[in-house]
């Protein structure tokens, strides 16, 4: 097994005003080519804040974030996008759908947006928008869907390039059991039958005991389970 994503002594502060306020405070893990990893904590613990860093969608105060072996911190703002097109796949709590297209085209717009229109997979589409349960729902706008059918059109999008890493954000946070299931089963799916590698972000001890590893964080530090009183399943 081969490192996918590294991230060495990662260190995030913002500002508000004339405060600074830390969001990450020297974090350092790394995730093989096939995980399933779970980053778990409370509100304002930096999990969010380290998922748009491993993203590439921000860039670290100081530190390294390595994906596949490219280091963010030494790439162009236009390399780091093209990273992103092409080994990303992303998972928001907030679906992020396109109000004016329906379920099929906000699932195809990841091709188009990768450049990628000339090779659409209409097999793996099928497949993806089948094991999702989204067949009858494909001409249907956002605010025809139901919350947990939009969070499903918005898996299928990030799953669709058949991306190395597929981030997910919360993907359950506003959803309802029978929903999160769903989406929770497709992540297992995508990691053990497709090959993605997965790590996705959750304050739930439920979604998260479907990672092969769990990272606990608090305070912008990884903390061992003991230490995070709100993990309920934290060994005793």
């Amino acid at each position: 097994m081969s490192v996918l994503i590294e991230a060495v002594d990662v260190r995030k502060t913002y500002r508000v005003g004339k405060v600074e306020v830390p969001a990450l405070r020297g974090v350092s893990f790394s995730v093989q080519k096939g995980d399933f990893v779970s980053v778990v904590g409370p509100s304002g613990s930096g999990k969010s804040t380290l998922f748009y860093l491993l993203g590439g969608l921000a860039r670290a105060d100081s530190g390294h974030v390595i994906i596949d072996g490219d280091d963010f911190a030494q790439l162009s703002d236009s390399d780091r996008t093209r990273m992103r097109k092409r080994k990303i796949g992303f998972v928001f709590q907030k679906f992020n759908l396109l109000p004016t297209l329906d379920a099929r085209s906000n699932i195809n717009i990841a091709v188009d947006i990768a450049g990628a229109n000339g090779n659409r997979d209409a097999a793996y589409f099928d497949k993806i928008v089948g094991l999702l349960g989204l067949e009858k729902r494909l001409s249907h706008r956002p605010s025809e869907l139901s919350g947990g059918e939009q969070q499903r059109v918005a898996l299928a999008r990030a799953l669709i390039n058949k991306p190395a890493i597929v981030l997910a954000d919360e993907p359950t946070g506003n959803l309802d059991s029978t929903n999160s299931v769903i989406v929770l089963d497709m992540l297992r799916h995508s990691n053990r039958e497709l090959g993605q590698t997965v790590l996705m972000i959750t304050h739930n001890p439920e979604a998260a005991s479907y990672g092969e590893r769990i990272i606990h964080m608090r305070d912008g530090e990884m903390v061992a389970p003991e230490k995070d009183p709100q993990w309920t399943g934290a060994k005793k």
